[in-house]
C-alpha cells in the first residue's frame, strides 16, 4: 500500500481527532525513521519525547521481549516480580521514598492532583472541597475534562464544559504573581508547572525562577509539583529539568520516555509523608504497574543513565543551539532551550507569512521530522543518542529549509 492509501484507510475508520502530517512511518531504529516508500528521516521529535533512548534500543527491546514471553499483566489484584525492583531503582535514582505507577501523562498529573488534595485536607487543614490547585498560563498536561479546564487554550475548552472546579491559572515565569495568589488564598494546596513549557511554545523560564517557586511553596505551605513528563530523563541535559537549579519538588510527575518508546508508563514520586496518605481503594488502574511496563521502564531508564545519554544531551544540545543561531535568516526570531529540548521561534511580522507549520513541512521535505508548537515556533527534540555528525546534518537541512522559505515568503 502507498502512504495515501494508508491515510485514506485511517480516515475512513478512525475519528479525525488528530491532523497528522501526510507521512506514514513504517520502521525506526536509533535516530532514524523510514516511511512506507523507504525514505529515511532524522527523527527530531522522538515520539514527542517518548523515545529519549532512541527507537528500538536493543536493551529496552530485549527486556520487553523477555518479559512479554513470561507474563505481561497481572492487574494489581496480585503482586508481580517487576514492580518492586523498578520502584527500588527509580526512587533511589531520583531520591524519593515512593513511586505510584500509572499509564499516560494525563493520568499521572491527575494522580498528583488527587494526592495533593488529600494532603490539603489531612495535613494543611483546608476546609472540605475548598482545595485550590494553580497552573501557569500556556500549560499543557493533557486533554481530559480536568486538564482541558485547567488551561487557557480555546481549542481544549470550547464546548467541552462544564469543567472540574478547583483550578486557577497564574502568570508563567512570574514569582511575584505567584506569591500574590498564595497570599490571597490560603486554600491553595499545590502549584503544578512544567520546568520548561513544551506544547505552549518551548518556553524556558528565567534563571532562578524554579528556585523562587520552591522557596514560595515552602513559605506558604504549598506543594510544588513538577510536571517532568516531557522534560525529564535527560531531555534538558540534566537527569530531570528541576536539577538545573538543584530544586527538589514535593511531587515529581513522570512519563513519556519512562517507557522507552515501547509501552505507556507514567507515575509520580514523592516522600512517605505525602504518599502514605493514599490507602488501598483510593486510587489505581488496571494496567498501572503491570510487569511488562515495569520491566521495560527499568531497562529504559537504566540504559539512559548508564550509557551517558544525559551528558550527551547537554553537549549535543549546546552544539545544536549554537549552530542554529549561526543561521543568518530574517525569518528567525530566536533559538532557545536546554539540552536536546530546542525551540526555534519564527518572527511575527506583517511582512512574514511563514509560520511554524511551514517550517516543519520544509524540514520534512528535506529529511528532518519535528513538530510545531505555539507562537510560531517549532521544537527539536531528537533521541538523546544523536551524535555530532547527525546534529550537523540537522543544522544543514535547517539552513536549507530557511533559505527555501525566504524565497517563498
Amino acid at each position: 500500500m502507498t502512504s495515501q492509501q494508508y491515510i485514506d484507510l485511517e480516515y475512513d475508520t478512525f475519528v479525525r481527532h488528530y491532523e497528522p502530517y501526510p507521512l506514514v512511518l513504517a520502521k525506526a531504529e536509533g535516530v532514524y525513521t523510514w516511511d512506507v516508500e523507504g525514505n529515511r528521516y532524522l527523527d527530531c521529535l522522538a515520539g514527542i519525547g517518548a523515545c529519549n533512548q532512541g527507537h528500538q534500543h536493543p536493551k529496552v527491546l530485549k527486556a520487553f521481549i523477555n518479559q512479554a514471553s513470561n507474563i505481561t499483566l497481572t492487574s494489581r489484584a496480585f503482586h508481580n516480580t517487576q514492580l518492586g525492583e523498578f520502584g527500588k531503582y527509580l526512587t533511589g535514582l531520583l531520591g524519593y521514598d515512593k513511586f505510584i505507577p500509572m499509564n499516560t501523562g494525563v493520568e499521572a498529573d491527575e494522580t498528583a492532583i488527587k494526592i495533593a488534595r488529600r494532603w490539603a485536607y489531612r495535613v494543611k487543614g483546608v476546609p472540605d472541597d475548598q482545595a485550590m490547585v494553580l497552573f501557569p498560563k500556556s500549560c499543557f498536561w493533557g486533554r481530559s475534562i480536568t486538564a482541558c479546564g485547567a488551561c487557557d487554550d480555546p481549542l481544549r475548552k470550547t464546548e467541552f464544559g462544564p469543567f472540574t472546579p478547583g483550578f486557577e491559572l497564574c502568570n508563567w515565569d512570574d514569582a511575584e504573581d505567584l506569591e500574590s495568589r498564595f497570599k490571597a488564598n490560603p486554600n491553595i494546596c499545590a502549584f503544578v508547572l512544567e520546568p520548561i513549557q513544551g506544547e505552549g511554545g518551548l518556553n524556558v523560564p528565567s534563571d532562578g525562577y524554579l528556585t523562587k517557586v520552591r522557596a514560595l511553596c515552602t513559605k506558604y505551605n504549598v506543594l510544588m509539583i513538577a510536571d517532568e513528563i516531557q522534560t525529564g530523563f535527560g531531555r534538558t541535559g540534566d537527569l530531570m529539568a528541576c536539577h538545573h537549579e538543584n530544586v527538589r519538588p514535593d511531587i515529581m510527575v513522570l512519563g513519556k520516555s519512562l517507557g522507552g518508546g515501547m509501552v505507556p508508563v507514567s507515575g509520580c514520586v514523592a516522600d512517605n509523608h505525602i504518599m502514605d496518605l493514599i490507602k488501598p481503594g483510593d486510587h489505581g488502574c488496571t494496567y498501572g504497574g503491570n510487569p511488562l511496563a515495569m520491566a521495560t521502564a527499568h531497562a529504559a531508564v537504566k540504559c539512559l543513565v548508564d550509557e551517558g545519554m544525559v551528558e550527551n544531551s547537554k553537549a549535543m544540545g549546546h552544539l545544536l543551539r549554537s549552530e542554529l543561531r549561526k543561521i543568518d535568516s530574517p525569518l528567525i526570531d530566536n533559538v532557545r532551550g536546554r539540552g536536546l529540548f530546542v525551540g526555534v521561534q519564527i518572527k511575527a511580522a506583517d511582512n512574514i507569512k511563514v509560520n511554524g507549520h511551514n517550517l516543519v513541512t520544509q524540514l520534512r521535505l528535506n529529511g528532518v521530522l519535528t513538530k510545531n508548537a505555539a507562537n510560531h515556533s517549532i521544537r527539536l527534540m531528537p533521541p538523546l543518542t544523536m551524535n555530532e555528525s547527525q546534529i550537523m546534518e540537522v543544522v544543514e537541512i535547517a539552513h536549507k529549509a530557511f533559505k527555501d522559505l525566504e524565497i517563498e515568503n
